[in-house]
């Protein structure tokens, strides 16, 4: 056999037994925060931008689904009447879960507008639920309010007509974002079986939404989670039997650590109170 030949089949050889081709490796790191093609949205505070606003009755199914930032009851979860959902433009795939809008009636748009806007007044939501798009029409029209490039609120009838005649239908509103007031601290509810923890983290004052989160158990050094969905965030870890703690990066970059918020026995279903960002 020429000897060219016999090096090619030894290095093919060791390639194939290699530890690094074996079947069982080392679990991925969890995955990073989703990205979002859609431009980065203001800070807190900022000047006020243009959009529209619509409103839900307490008879539409959107006041009792769990929503795509996965709060589940948004009494519960202490939101109430300050949910709204929002456009692709505004959602960034979830990332904006739980920011706050000030919205107010753009009176200066058209005259029709000024005859149903109530002068002075605004109000402050949270983003809870996605608006999803409809690209089977034009984004002009009403059907595709929600379309990119729109920036469109659906808000609660009774926090709409705080800032606007009820008749007023797809009203053109001013936003900016503005902190977070929460009474008490930030919630932990973990679910999840066996080693895939699960975690909703809500009622997050500052910014309101988070860019990055980390648990730590006493037996274990931090471990990064990934952005399973909405405000959703898992890891692949043994953590019961120790106490929890947790640390969360909002999205202006200040962190919040609260330690052993979960005692020792803790169990899935249940939920914690820890630090608070201020507002």
């Amino acid at each position: 056999m020429p000897y060219a030949i016999l090096i090619s089949i030894i290095t093919l050889f060791s390639i194939l037994i290699s530890p690094t081709t074996a079947l069982y490796s080392s679990p991925s790191p969890p995955a990073a925060p989703f990205s979002s093609s859609s431009a980065p949205l203001p800070s807190p505070t900022t000047e006020w931008l243009s959009a529209h606003a619509t409103y839900y009755t307490p008879a539409d199914p959107i006041t009792t689904i769990a929503g795509a930032c996965g709060y589940g009851d948004l009494l519960k979860q202490r939101y109430g009447m300050t949910a709204v959902s929002l456009s692709d433009a505004l959602f960034q795939r979830g990332q904006i879960c739980g920011a706050c809008f000030e919205l107010r009636c753009a009176e200066e748009e058209a005259t029709f507008d000024r005859r149903w806007c109530i002068p002075g007044t605004s109000v402050v939501v949270t983003g809870t639920n996605f608006c999803a798009p409809n690209y089977g029409v034009d984004a002009e029209s009403g059907g595709g309010k929600c379309n990119e490039p729109k920036q469109h609120f659906v808000v609660p009838i009774e926090t709409f007509e705080k800032i606007a005649i009820w008749n007023a239908g797809n009203m053109a509103v001013q936003y900016r974002r503005v902190k977070c007031r929460r009474e008490g601290g930030i919630r932990y509810t973990i679910s999840g079986s066996g080693i895939f923890i699960s975690v909703l983290i809500s009622n997050v004052g500052g910014t309101g939404d988070m860019v990055g989160v980390k648990v730590k158990g006493s037996r274990t050094g931090w471990l990064p989670m990934g952005r399973n969905w909405g405000q959703n965030w898992h890891v692949s870890a043994l953590l019961q039997n120790q106490p929890l703690s947790f640390e969360v990066t909002s999205s202006d970059g200040i962190t919040v650590t609260s330690y052993n918020v979960a005692p020792k026995d803790w169990s899935f279903g249940q939920t914690f109170e820890g630090k608070q960002f201020e507002s």
